[in-house]
């Protein structure tokens, strides 16, 4: 089950990481140092606008977006729903993995 922010960035890396490597040719091709800025600035704000969990849910594997004051909410709900699994005896679990 994955939850996401609406408001927040949802991604391998941080955006601003993300916009440096994968527009670095882009960048290095222009000279003048505001302009490259201006660009930086213009592509960050685009990668925010894409990265952000609502946008990425709705291609992704996303269950749920929620609200963060509803996080607490979700939190208790699953914590309440847990069942601890019961044994008889004494035996022990192997795990797997």
């Amino acid at each position: 089950f994955t939850i996401a922010y609406p408001t927040g960035e949802f991604g391998a890396m941080g955006l601003e990481g993300a916009v440096k490597l994968g527009f670095r040719k882009e960048l290095e091709s222009v000279k003048n140092p505001a302009d490259k800025d201006a660009l930086y600035e213009k592509l960050l704000h685009e990668a925010y606008q894409h990265g952000k969990a609502i946008n990425v849910a709705s291609v992704l594997e996303i269950d749920e977006v929620i609200d963060p004051i509803e996080s607490r909410k979700w939190i208790m709900t699953v914590l309440d729903t847990y069942q601890r699994p019961t044994r008889k005896g004494r035996k022990r679990m192997i795990d797997t993995w």
